[in-house]
């Protein structure tokens, strides 16, 4: 019981980070259920995909109730996204072998998956941390941006989602603004529905690992998540978003470091 309690805390703090940046704190969730509440890795990216996705939707009615998604850049975003998650957790996932050889090396699958998981937390903790430095502002004059380019970064968000079950927030937000030229409100609102469709997509693709689902543990945890990303919300407009990216970046930094070491030397 008391595992699900830190869980459940915990939870609430993802989904206050989720609330009040948008981003990161879903990231978290594979490590938590991993390492705290004791998760298979595998089954954790899927129960990530749950709670991602019940989270965000609520986040992005919200934004859509106020305003502040802009449907349109959802769609000519999120397609590619979408279908890249859907064939990630349908076809791609499934190929991967339970113990990957390379070269004189064997690699656990569960292992593969969280090194995977540890570099790309380390990616997002610097993009963070960088955002935040040089700041996301709309830019004042635009440019026309290669649909090519679009339909790359949205395949790569989904690509990233449907192998770690991260909602991709960290990618989506400064594609948003830096391609579609979307105030910092309006990516928040519009990325949430984004990894809210991914993570039904990514889910369909796992639809027959919902029959191992813990509901306590999942329920509670998403409820941690729900009630976060609430309070997150109260808080958007107190506290600077600035030194907010950067604490959390450095947060996610160790958290990766940490992982990769686990992994790596202390398994």
């Amino acid at each position: 019981m008391s595992i699900l309690i830190i869980g459940f805390l915990l939870a609430v703090i993802v989904g206050i980070t989720l609330g009040m940046i948008g981003s990161g704190g879903t990231i978290l969730t594979v490590p938590i259920l991993v390492y705290v509440m004791a998760v298979d890795p595998i089954l954790a990216t899927t129960y990530s995909l749950f709670a991602i996705g019940v989270t965000s939707l609520i986040g992005g009615i919200r934004g859509i109730v106020n305003k502040e998604a802009d449907i349109k850049k959802v769609f000519s975003f999120g397609l590619p996204s979408l279908i890249v998650v859907f064939i990630t957790r349908s076809y791609i996932l499934p190929l991967v072998p339970e113990v990957i050889l390379i070269g004189p090396w064997s690699i656990q699958q569960q292992v593969a998956l969280m090194l995977l998981f540890a570099l790309v937390m380390l990616a997002s903790s610097i993009s963070m941390i960088r955002t935040a430095q040089i700041g996301l502002e709309t830019p004042k004059t635009a440019h026309r941006v290669p649909l090519e380019l679009i339909v790359l970064q949205g395949a790569l968000v989904g690509l990233i989602t449907g192998l770690v079950g991260a909602g991709g927030g960290f990618l989506i937000i400064p594609a948003l603004v830096n391609f579609y030229f979307l105030p910092m409100k309006k990516a928040v609102a519009t990325s949430l529905i984004i990894i809210t469709i991914n993570s039904c997509f990514g889910l369909l693709g796992d639809l027959e690992k919902i029959q191992l689902f813990d509901w306590n543990l999942i329920s509670m945890y998403t409820a941690g998540t729900v009630i976060g990303i609430f309070i997150g919300f109260a808080f958007a407009n107190r506290v600077s978003n600035k030194f907010l990216k950067v604490a959390f970046g450095y947060v996610l930094l160790v958290i990766g470091v940490y992982i990769l070491l686990k992994e790596l030397f202390l398994s």
